[in-house]
């Protein structure tokens, strides 16, 4: 959970470098957020209303992540060594964000023009 509140803090901060269980971890728990009241709906067997006040929570809830979420993409991007305009390959279907997770994955480099090693 400290790694989301971390993420939530610097809410529209692009400068910087952001660890790969930080990034991985807010990314967790931004899913949940987003699938977990319809994963309620289908429980409890909601009717039309309930579907869309469901639908109206996850919709909050992506609105409130969105920035912070290209936020932290962009400075795992940086801490790997690559400039945050590679985020908009996210935009090309299928491929972007295959693309993206693959390097979210790639471990931290060294202290590099975005700065010190998060880690160390």
């Amino acid at each position: 959970m400290d790694w989301y509140l971390k993420a939530m803090k610097s809410y529209a901060t692009f400068q910087g470098r952001s660890t790969r269980s930080e990034y991985w971890y807010f990314m967790l728990f931004f899913t949940l957020m987003i699938v977990l009241p319809f994963v309620i709906a289908g429980f409890l067997g909601v009717g039309e209303n309930g579907q869309m006040i469901m639908f109206t929570i996850a919709g909050i809830a992506l609105l409130v992540h969105i920035i912070p979420s290209i936020a932290i993409s962009v400075r795992r991007l940086h801490d790997i060594g690559k400039s945050g305009w590679w985020y908009f390959i996210s935009f090309i279907p299928y491929v972007g964000s295959i693309a993206i997770m693959i390097m979210a994955m790639i471990d931290s480099k060294d202290d590099n023009e975005y700065g010190v090693n998060p880690k160390a």
